[in-house]
């Protein structure tokens, strides 16, 4: 039978860790500092562990850790989360983008909407996402979901402003 792994380091008493746990903010901190001083003052881990809401291999990894880093590694770690589909300088290529508009001949649509910034997207970075998530960038890049009235390609500004100025007042 393997040996139960000692709690080599002595910075803290059993009080004192008591005490660390009383005054931490994290919950999960508080449970693992509780169990230590428990195995400090002579308990079985076993007991320890069952008192604490984990099993015993969890309070030996604990101990480990507590060994090496001390109370501050007993927190909590954040979770890094999901890498990003897209770095920083191929978001800064879709702002650009999304604010020079479609070109009507190659795009075939005459202004952006989420379904084909999508398929951009995909032909752009290779990048396949859902409408949503296109939705969701252009939001933290900034730039507002009101979409501008399409406008025909080969309009003509003279010839409307000519008509304003001729047409009667309704």
């Amino acid at each position: 039978m393997a040996r139960a792994v000692e709690v080599t380091r002595r910075d803290h008493s059993a009080a004192e860790l008591r005490k660390a746990a009383c005054t931490s903010k994290d919950a999960a901190q508080s449970r693992r500092l509780l169990a230590l001083a428990m195995v400090l003052e002579g308990a079985t881990r076993d007991r320890a562990a069952a008192q604490s809401g984990m099993d015993r291999q969890t309070l030996c990894d604990w101990v480990h850790r507590y060994n090496a880093t001390g109370i501050e590694g007993l927190r909590s770690r954040k979770s890094p989360g999901k890498a990003a589909l897209l770095d920083d300088a191929q978001k800064a290529e879709l702002k650009a983008l999304v604010l020079a508009g479609p070109d009507p001949v190659r795009h075939q649509v005459v202004r952006w909407r989420c379904v084909d910034l999508r398929g951009e997207i995909a032909r752009r970075f290779s990048v396949e996402v859902h409408e949503s998530t296109v939705g969701k960038w252009l939001h933290q890049l900034g730039l507002a979901a009101i979409k501008p009235r399409p406008f025909h390609p080969k309009r003509d500004l003279a010839k409307q402003e000519a008509y304003k100025k001729t047409s009667r007042p309704c």
